[in-house]
C-alpha cells in the first residue's frame, strides 16, 4: 500500500473527473442490502440513497452528503463471493473491454449502460480476481477520499504479480515500481508517476475460497476503535490493528463475509 491521496484537493475532494485507468468507484454485492446499510452506516457513518434502476436493487452511500460508494443485491440463486469490487475509469468502456479480452481477461457483464449515470462493464484479470469499468456520464465516481469512510487505496492479492501486472500494464498503460525485497513480492502501479494501486504477490497464501482477489482500504480516525465497533456490529477480525509503514491498518470482513481493510494513513 502507498498514499494515492494525489486525486483529490487539500478538502479530500475528488476531481471532477477521474484520468482514464484510476480507480473511480467501488461497489459491493450482497444478499442483505438493508442489514448491509445498517451496519456499513454504523462503521462509517454512511447514509444512502437509491441508484440507477437498472442496476436492480441498488444504493449509493453518501458521506456528508458526496457519493463514495455503491451497495447491491445479488440475486437469491446467486452464490458468489461476497467482496468489494473496485471500478476503473474508462473514456471508451467498449474499446477498454475489447482490450481486456485480448490481453487474456474475461468481461463477465456489458458494457452496458446504467441509466444516466455512465456505462459499466464487470471483468476478471487473467488469473481471476474480479474489477469493474466505469465510464462516465452524470455519475463520475467517489466524489470525496483521504477523509474517514472513504476508500484510500486498492490492493490486488494473486499468486505473483509479475504476469498480472503486463495485463494492467497493457490494457490501463500503467508504469510500476517494484518493492526491492528478497521476502516481498509487492509492485505499485502508476499513472504518470501517481500511485493508483498496488498489486501483491501472496503465492498459495490465496485463499482458496476467493482465488486472486482486490482488497479495498477504507480511512478511518482509529483503526483499533473501528475494529471493536466492527465486531459489535457482527463484522470478524481477520487481521489485528497493527503498525505498518503505511499506517496502522487491520483486515476484516463484514457480516457477509466481504473483506477490507482499515486504515489511518501515515501523514
Amino acid at each position: 500500500m502507498t498514499d494515492a491521496r494525489g486525486s483529490t484537493d487539500r478538502n479530500g475532494e475528488a476531481h471532477a473527473r477521474y484520468a482514464p485507468g484510476t480507480p473511480c468507484w467501488v461497489s459491493l454485492m450482497v444478499h442483505g442490502t438493508a442489514a448491509t446499510q445498517e451496519f456499513y452506516g454504523a462503521l462509517f457513518g454512511w447514509k444512502f440513497r437509491p441508484g440507477p434502476r437498472q442496476l436492480g436493487p441498488y444504493v449509493r452511500a453518501l458521506l456528508d452528503g458526496r457519493e463514495v460508494a455503491g451497495i447491491g443485491q445479488l440475486p437469491p440463486d446467486r452464490h458468489l463471493p461476497i467482496a468489494w469490487t473496485p471500478y476503473i475509469a474508462s473514456e471508451d468502456i467498449d474499446r477498454t473491454a475489447h482490450s481486456v479480452r485480448l490481453c487474456g481477461g474475461t468481461v463477465a457483464v456489458g458494457p452496458l449502460d446504467a441509466e444516466d449515470a455512465g456505462r459499466l462493464a464487470i471483468c476478471s484479470d487473467p488469473a481471476g480476481a474480479v474489477f469493474g469499468l466505469w465510464q462516465a456520464a452524470a455519475h463520475r465516481g467517489t466524489a470525496v477520499a483521504g477523509v474517514p469512510g472513504t476508500p484510500t487505496w486498492h490492493e490486488l492479492l494473486t499468486f505473483e504479480s509479475e504476469g498480472v501486472a503486463k495485463f494492467y500494464e497493457t490494457v490501463f498503460g500503467y508504469e510500476r515500481e517494484p518493492v526491492v525485497s528478497a521476502d516481498c513480492d509487492y509492485l505499485t502501479l502508476k499513472l504518470d508517476g501517481r500511485p493508483v494501486a498496488g498489486i501483491q504477490g501472496v503465492g498459495g497464501a490465496v485463499p482458496r475460497d476467493r482465488g486472486s482477489h482486490w482488497l479495498t482500504y477504507f480511512e478511518v480516525d482509529d483503526p483499533d476503535s473501528a475494529v471493536a465497533r466492527l465486531v459489535d456490529l457482527g463484522g470478524h477480525v481477520l487481521r489485528p490493528a497493527h503498525d505498518s509503514a503505511y499506517g496502522r491498518v487491520a483486515t476484516v470482513t463484514d457480516p457477509e463475509g466481504a473483506r477490507f481493510t482499515l486504515v489511518r494513513t501515515a501523514r
